[in-house]
């Protein structure tokens, strides 16, 4: 395989999958990895599918979700650079549980199977590192599976909204996202939570900018 760059990838050494690992055991892993490029809304990982591949993202960011058979979506969430996208399906041995597709141009790092296999037995650091990541995996779960129980959609609006907000020039501000995406992560119609923005935004609570929420204050806990 042909290496995908000479240059040292900052992003790649400090990836989770491989913390504890020294220069020359990162440099001899990236060697095994095809460099490959993706447009915008590409599906890269369908669910159902044999698990075949890990992808290490370099550039650009991926939407994960899952689907039912009627095409009714529900989004799981979104990763950036640095993201380890399919290695606990890989580990397992089962079919892919979610599926993801880019938001925008994307570069990646894609491993075969059989090659992060290899990796795990030669490197049981890295076996470490993945049982930490399936323990936060499960906690994060749990905390998803709870907040569908116990909050309402305003609930999970303002968590939403307070999770992405980060403070930029003294404003606490969220990255770009329709009311669509915002309705696919809370598991609520549209209507509902544009409904919701509309209120919060009469009441002095967020301003739009383009479209990006700022929040002006604290959001009340219940509506």
């Amino acid at each position: 395989m042909t290496p995908p760059s000479e240059e040292e990838d900052p992003l790649f050494s400090q990836c989770y999958l491989f913390e504890g690992l020294g220069q020359d055991e990162l440099e001899a892993i990236e060697r095994t990895m095809v460099a490959k490029r993706y447009r915008a809304n590409t599906v890269i990982i369908d669910q159902g599918d044999e698990a075949n591949k890990l992808y290490f993202l370099r550039e650009g960011r991926v939407q994960v979700f899952v689907a039912d058979e009627n095409g009714r979506e529900v989004v799981l969430g979104e990763l950036g650079p640095g993201a380890v996208i399919g290695e606990l399906a890989l580990l397992a041995e089962i079919p892919r549980t979610a599926s993801v597709a880019t938001l925008e141009p994307c570069a990646c790092l894609v491993l075969t199977r059989h090659s992060f296999l290899q990796l795990v037995e030669a490197h049981p650091k890295v076996a470490l590192n993945l049982a930490r990541a399936l323990a936060r995996q499960v906690n994060e779960l749990t905390e998803a599976v709870g907040d569908f129980a116990l909050l309402d959609v305003y609930g999970r609006v303002a968590k939403l909204l307070r999770a992405a907000a980060t403070e930029q020039e003294g404003r606490l501000i969220t990255p770009k996202l329709t009311h669509q995406q915002i309705a696919d992560r809370v598991g609520a119609s549209r209507e509902m939570v544009s409904k919701i923005l509309k209120e919060l935004r009469a009441g002095g609570y967020i301003e739009v900018e383009g479209k990006r929420y700022i929040l002006q204050r604290r959001l009340p806990e219940r509506w």
